[in-house]
């Protein structure tokens, strides 16, 4: 809204998209920095002992115990305000963004709510898992239509980009596509949300590969293997507000932690990245630049898997790992947590750098 304002008043250097982001970048960091605070001191109120910590962390969590959680509102908060004052109010993208972090967030508030209030170690406690795939799969067909019925680039195209020359058409398999998408996404993120710093610094790489696609769909020319979505704009404000946010919080999350992200974070950034990458037809490279939560979140389902087939067989469930996801892996093997973080952080920069080559060159 203040974007707009502002050009109907001939300040036209706001016209530019990067503009935008940075705007909105720092206003969003800003809110965090300023606003954080404040709300560590309610949130302790509120939730008298905390999150509780679940039974099937390291030993070493439980001193945790007491931290406040639900951070993700502040993230939630900062991110809509920011980008409702500096982004393209006109376009469509960013308003669907922007749909599935409030519809994923909501999600992820019930399920830290419930969590909370029962101060259960199960996280069975939390909605169970077939609800809240049902209430994703819901969200997703909402965000999946929006994408394919609002978007002109995209009308009537329910398809996969392989690159901008090489569309695949999907039909009604789209919607299944979306799913695996969208909720993969949100599901890697809140499975990786499990050290102190960690989902924050893995989601910074993965958002930086995000605008330069965004910018290669919205530039004749400057990149080959993107489609050319001039729609897509509405998205610099909204990308960048999530950077300032992103960065806001980690300012409070980096260990030792202040306060948890939660489910109403975790989930909210992950749905929101899926939704992203779809509006840009980015699949595929969000998916090799998100490749370290990928693979937290492989490592969680293949140990649960072979658990469950092992346990058929031959009576007693076996473990790949000492303990999944991954990083509670190399807890077990001794790793400071710290080191964990940063180790997986240098690993989610060299998906990122792939991710940016295929961008350009695949």
């Amino acid at each position: 809204m203040l974007t707009e304002f502002l050009l109907n008043r001939g300040l036209t250097w706001f016209a530019s998209g990067w503009m935008q982001a940075a705007a909105a970048c720092a206003c969003a960091f800003l809110i965090m920095l300023v606003g954080m605070p404040g709300f560590i001191r309610a949130m302790r109120r509120l939730q008298k002992k905390g999150q509780p910590i679940s039974e099937n962390t390291p030993v070493a969590h439980q001193q945790k115990a007491g931290t406040p959680t639900m951070g993700g509102i502040m993230i939630l908060g900062a991110i809509l305000v920011a980008s409702v004052l500096f982004m393209r109010v006109g376009l469509a993208s960013g308003w669907i963004a922007l749909l599935a972090l409030v519809m994923f967030g909501f999600i992820g508030f019930i399920d830290d709510y419930k969590k909370v209030r029962s101060q259960s170690k199960k996280a069975a406690n939390g909605l169970s898992p077939r609800t809240r795939l049902v209430a994703e799969g819901v969200c997703v067909l909402v965000l999946a239509y929006l994408i394919n019925h609002t978007m002109p680039a995209y009308i009537p195209e329910l398809s996969l980009a392989l690159g901008a020359g090489l569309i695949v058409p999907l039909g009604a398999l789209y919607y299944v596509f979306a799913y695996f998408v969208i909720c993969g996404s949100a599901n890697a993120t809140n499975i990786t949300d499990g050290l102190d710093g960690l989902l924050a610094k893995l989601y910074m790489p993965v958002l930086m590969v995000l605008i330069v696609a965004l910018y290669g769909a919205t530039r004749i020319g400057f990149m080959d293997t993107v489609m050319f979505l001039p729609g897509a704009s509405g998205l610099y404000a909204v990308l960048g507000a999530a950077v300032g946010a992103v960065l806001g919080f980690l300012w409070y999350n980096a260990r030792p932690a202040a306060i948890f992200m939660g489910d109403v974070g975790s989930l909210a950034l992950g749905g929101f990245m899926g939704t992203v990458a779809m509006l840009l037809k980015s699949e595929i490279i969000m998916g090799v630049a998100a490749g370290m939560m990928v693979l937290i979140l492989l490592s969680s389902f293949t140990q649960t898997m072979y658990f469950k087939i092992t346990r058929r067989i031959f009576g007693t469930g076996r473990r790949i790992f000492r303990r999944a996801p991954l990083h509670h892996h190399f807890e077990e093997l001794g790793w400071p947590e710290s080191k964990i973080v940063e180790r997986f952080f240098i690993v989610s920069i060299l998906f990122s750098g792939l991710a940016l080559v295929l961008l350009k060159f695949a």
